[in-house]
Parts: C-alpha cells; sequence; structure tokens
C-alpha cells in the first residue's frame, strides 16, 4: 500500500505543528514561578537596619607578571591546533552522518 502526500499537505501539517507548538510554548510560560518572592518585615526597612561590620584581613601578595612571548606563543599554538582537531574531528563526523543519511533515504527511495 503507498501513500501519496502531496507537498501542499505536508506543508500545512508542519505548519499547524509549528503554530501548536508555539501556542505550548506561550501558555507554558504563565505558570507562576516556583519560588515565592522574599517578602520584607513589617518593622524596620532595609535601609535603616544595622550592619554589623564585617572584618577584613588585608595581606601583600606578589604583583602580576605578564607571560614571557614565548609562553604566549606555545598557549596559541595550543589553542590553535585545538581548535583544528575539533574542526577536523566535528567535520568527519558530519560528513559521515550526511553520508549515512543519504545513502538510507536514496535506499528508501528504490524500494
Amino acid at each position: 500500500m503507498s501513500v501519496v502526500v502531496s507537498l501542499t499537505d505536508l506543508t500545512t501539517q508542519a505548519a499547524w505543528m509549528a503554530g501548536l507548538a508555539t501556542v505550548a510554548l506561550v501558555l507554558a510560560g504563565w505558570r507562576k514561578t516556583a519560588r515565592a518572592t522574599a517578602r520584607t518585615p513589617r518593622g524596620e526597612s532595609i535601609l535603616r537596619r544595622r550592619w554589623d561590620p564585617v572584618p577584613i584581613a588585608e595581606t601583600t601578595t606578589s604583583l602580576y607578571k605578564r607571560p614571557s612571548p614565548l609562553r604566549r606563543a606555545m598557549a596559541a599554538l595550543a589553542g590553535s591546533g585545538l581548535a583544528i582537531l575539533i574542526g577536523a574531528v566535528l567535520a568527519i563526523t558530519i560528513a559521515f552522518a550526511v553520508g549515512y543519511l543519504v545513502i538510507t533515504l536514496t535506499d528508501l527511495l528504490n524500494q
């Protein structure tokens, strides 16, 4: 049994699904938040409360020392190498997936 679906019917169905998904997302955004907001006490306002001082410990530290040009060059080289490696792995993975998809869909057309 072969089912023939026209392009107009398929487009109409896709538009309905997209519209219903948009309505569902809008309705899902109108719910109450999970946490209630904290209420301020009715007594003193926040600005008039007395705050206890926080102790601060002052210590000396060494000044910032810029990395050497060799170290910066090595970091740039390593970052470029990682970017190229990740790009190559992603390209191979995407190419394999697209090739598999094309082969599968082409085989479905022959049946």
